[in-house]
């Protein structure tokens, strides 16, 4: 049977993935690092799994999350480093070209996420750390063994997601598309994610699926497997329809890069660069948005709560992707080329000084700036 808007979207892009159900060796991990909005609570699965895996524990704090309550949390003998990232701007990132492009416009993103993750890399510079596991504060593992098992397979991997079961990790337009019948798998992404750190440099920017962008090499996708599984808690991805319209440019650029990706002809992401080639995306990221609104519209009365807000999230979805033209969508793939340039510069002159974590914290700040609040357990 033909998937459900198959000639408009890609549900999976598994054909770019090593899939790994087991590995028979387990690997070492140099630390956790997880970003967290949320209140410090939510770290307790982090902090079982850096103490089963005799790791220390990097959590990275802003909004709702303090830092100093998480300190309270930390049990004896664990090594941890938190660190309030009140304003970005503070830490020691270049000036990304691509957030530039965004700023001032509708597509400019107040989130963090982007900015934690890059000083997660950072850090691991600093302290000499070749292997780290970024997870996110809603996600469960199984078993440490899981993220042991990932770590070995960095030996010959970049990086090393996990399958993410429980509540799918999609956007909100992949959602609605799931639940109208749509086959929609879920790609590797930074929720679950071992990376090795010193082999060709990679940043995220702050857009919506900056995992995605992180995973690019210089034509397809770096090499890149998945192993185990993690389990996502539940959220509802319709709650608000300002979630999928800021969605939306991430999904475009993402969706229509791997769609590249995905083909046999073998061009890599760099075909991208042709105007002429997001014409038909951009047509065809509109023709499958209206297919899936559609679908929800033709749902039975009582089929789902939540048929209204679908509704709503996926017309706020439209509403932004008219907003974006071809040629803005080349502009931004050319300055996130010229990011990940800025960034592999940036990154080699960042001293790796090994496990001092005062001398770290002097360089996770730009020159001049008032240093980061932190709290810190560890063996220098």
């Amino acid at each position: 049977m033909t998937e459900l808007g198959s000639e408009h979207h890609h549900g999976s892009h598994r054909a770019l993935i090593e899939v790994h159900p087991r590995v028979a060796k387990s690997g070492r991990v140099d630390a956790i690092v997880v970003p967290t909005i949320r209140h410090p609570r939510w770290l307790s699965h982090a902090i079982r799994l850096a103490i089963a895996l005799d790791c220390p524990l990097v959590t990275l704090h802003s909004k709702w999350s303090k830092p100093g309550l998480a300190n309270l949390l930390m049990p004896t003998g664990l090594r941890f480093i938190s660190v309030d990232i009140d304003n970005p701007a503070r830490l020691n990132l270049p000036d990304f070209a691509t957030t530039a492009l965004l700023k001032g416009t509708p597509f400019a993103r107040a989130t963090d996420l982007s900015a934690k993750r890059n000083t997660g890399l950072l850090l691991a510079r600093l302290m000499g750390w070749r292997r780290i596991v970024f997870l996110d504060d809603d996600i469960e593992v199984g078993g440490h063994e899981e993220v042991a098992h990932a770590a070995a397979l960095l030996d010959s991997y970049d990086a090393v997601g996990m399958h993410i079961g429980g509540y799918p990790d999609n956007s909100v337009v992949c959602h609605a598309h799931r639940q109208t019948g749509g086959h929609q798998e879920s790609f590797v992404g930074g929720g679950a994610l071992a990376v090795e750190t010193t082999r060709g440099p990679s940043f995220f920017p702050n857009i919506y699926n900056e995992d995605w962008f992180y995973l690019l090499g210089e034509k397809s996708v770096r090499p890149l497997a998945v192993t185990g599984m993690v389990k996502q808690r539940a959220y509802d991805p319709f709650d608000r329809p300002v979630r999928a319209r800021d969605q939306e440019l991430g999904d475009v650029l993402a969706e229509g890069v791997y769609w590249l990706l995905d083909g046999d002809e073998g061009a890599g992401w760099q075909a991208a660069a042709d105007p002429a080639y997001w014409v038909g995306a951009l047509a065809r990221r509109g023709d499958f948005v209206k297919d899936v609104l559609r679908r929800v519209r033709e749902l039975p009365p009582g089929a789902t709560t939540s048929r209204r807000a679908m509704e709503e999230s996926l017309l706020a979805a439209l509403g932004r992707l008219n907003r974006i033209t071809p040629q803005f969508c080349v502009k931004y793939l050319e300055a996130w080329a010229a990011d990940r340039d800025e960034w592999a510069a940036h990154f080699a002159k960042i001293p790796q000084l090994g496990p001092s974590v005062a001398d770290a914290m002097k360089w996770l700040v730009r020159p001049g700036a008032q240093q980061l609040r932190q709290w810190t357990s560890f063996d220098s």
